[in-house]
């Protein structure tokens, strides 16, 4: 015979699943409250590294922020679907007591340039209680970010004739200009299409599988040839930028490695790039990259880059660019400035994976120099001179001191030697910083314009032609020129593309970047 249950046995069950269920509670505010602290690390973390844009980047650098920046976005995912499901139980099952309240960010208003659409909660005629009349007290407005899905149309052009009842003669207006001669897409869609391929590399066949799904048939080799007439029509503005960049005072240069494809196989191929950045020393001149391509890495291509050019070269420790250095070149030497940036790179990867105390002292040594540097940046030539004059070059005096003391302990094969041999054997274009307040330390602008290189080519996986190479070097020099300038260039491209047609030669230069936005930003004020 089965006994029934005590009163003392259920209290005992109640008590156990009282305290099982504080014990879960308690750890799952232990989860909250530990993912809200690192989430707020991570934000603090990430801040820094943007702050830090022009200053000395950590050997981790922009890869660092890229995971940091996917750690938070899987934690803040998490935590929604942690609180959505909370919430979906809470409905469900009724209120649970003492739940653990998730601290939510203040939310930012938001931007105030996109348009408004009033959508009004029909309200009551009449009141719900006793039927009076009702008066507005005022409103409650909630805003919700929605986006339009892309829209696409066909513009119609319409010309028409007229007959002279007089003389018979037909008149008509002129035809329109067109972005490409002959061709049937607008600038905005032009300008799309050069977007995706060369600033977010998306290749050809990916975005014609994207109209697709919208409704819009385009051919692979209809994209194709209007790509290839877009970038001849911005030749001229091309040549500007060159132009633009050859007359800097000092440049950053780099190239880095592409797969070009060559009778059904791929070679290593190059993409060069020169930045002219006068921001680290207040330049009024605006900045702008340029991209060249070839199909080796030989030094006969830096000499074409910049034949003519005598200024002074920020790059690495390149063999290729030593005859730019000689003293019998023509129109004269480039002088040289090396990246201490690569310098650190080299000692931060035998701490890091070797532990070697050495190199450990090495980065903090070259990381307090850095630090100090960094106070400067933005400033004029003069105060950068006199800054580094009173406080970097005591510390580079004493890394120096300790680099030749300490290399003198180590044999030829040692892998820190080989590191402080790379920039004691260059310490004279390692130290002209100190007594030009124009060259900055470290090469990273022009590693920043190859990012998008190094990044895009795992998308489109070679380049198909040289042609096709040098193309993209030209299209990419007009983007990454518009992002350094803050300028959209997607906006930028379509607005020009309706305009070079028949825009006069002479004032071709009101199209460049720095040139278009300022007249974008009057425009706008004096239509306020």
């Amino acid at each position: 015979m089965i006994s029934a249950p005590q009163p003392g046995d259920d209290v005992e069950a109640l008590r156990a699943a009282l305290a099982a269920e504080r014990e879960a509670r308690v750890a799952a505010e232990a989860r909250a409250t530990g993912a809200e602290a690192m989430i707020t690390h991570l934000k603090l973390v990430i801040a820094k590294l943007r702050h830090d844009k022009y200053g000395a980047s950590s050997e981790r650098g922009r890869k660092l922020l890229d995971q940091l920046e996917l750690e938070l976005g899987e934690l803040v995912a998490t935590m929604a679907e942690d609180t959505a499901k909370a919430e979906t139980a809470e409905g469900k099952d009724g209120p649970r007591p003492e739940a653990p309240v998730r601290q939510k960010p203040v939310r930012g208003p938001l931007p105030a340039h996109l348009p408004r659409e009033r959508v009004v909660v029909p309200s009551p005629s009449a009141c719900p209680c006793c039927g009076g009349v009702l008066s507005k007290l005022g409103e409650d407005i909630t805003e919700t970010l929605e986006v339009i899905p892309r829209s696409w149309k066909v513009i119609q052009t319409v010309r028409e004739r007229f007959s002279c009842r007089s003389c018979e003669t037909v008149t008509q207006p002129p035809a329109p200009f067109h972005s490409i001669a002959r061709g049937r897409a607008g600038p905005n869609l032009l300008a799309m299409i050069l977007e995706a391929k060369y600033g977010q590399h998306l290749p050809l066949n990916r975005q014609a599988e994207t109209y697709a799904r919208e409704g819009v048939e385009l051919s692979i080799s209809t994209i194709a040839d209007w790509v290839g007439t877009s970038a001849a029509a911005l030749l001229p503005l091309h040549a500007l930028i060159v132009a633009h960049v050859r007359a800097a005072q000092r440049l950053h240069g780099d190239d880095t490695t592409v797969p070009l494809l060559a009778r059904g196989k791929t070679v290593t191929a190059r993409v060069w790039t020169y930045v002219r950045d006068d921001r680290p020393f207040a330049g009024p001149d605006p900045p702008a990259a340029v991209f060249y391509f070839s199909r080796d890495r030989t030094a006969e291509h830096p000499k074409a880059h910049l034949a003519g050019y005598a200024g002074i070269l920020q790059a690495d420790a390149y063999a290729g660019f030593a005859d730019l250095y000689a003293a019998d070149r023509q129109p004269g030497p480039i002088t040289e400035a090396a990246c201490w940036a690569h310098f650190h790179r080299k000692a931060f990867e035998l701490a890091e994976v070797a532990r070697s105390p050495l190199a450990a002292e090495a980065v903090r040594r070259i990381d307090r120099v850095f630090d100090a540097d960094r106070e400067v940046t933005g400033k004029d030539t003069s105060e950068r001179l006199a800054h580094r004059a009173a406080v970097v070059a005591p510390l580079v005096t004493d890394l120096h001191a300790w680099m030749v003391e300490d290399r003198g302990k180590m044999s030829r094969h040692n892998d820190l030697a080989k590191a402080l041999d790379y920039a004691l054997k260059r310490w004279a274009a390692f130290t002209r910083f100190l007594a030009d307040g124009r060259i900055c330390m470290t090469n990273n602008a022009a590693e920043r314009a190859l990012r998008g290189v190094a990044l895009g080519r795992r998308s489109w996986l070679f380049a198909g032609s040289q042609r096709g190479g040098e193309r993209a070097a030209t299209i990419l020099s007009l983007i990454v020129t518009a992002k350094l300038n803050d300028v959209d260039p997607r906006a930028w491209l379509a607005d020009v593309l309706a305009r070079i047609a028949d825009h006069p030669a002479s004032r071709l230069d009101e199209l460049l970047p720095w040139n278009w936005k300022c007249s974008a930003a009057a425009a706008i004020v004096k239509a306020a």
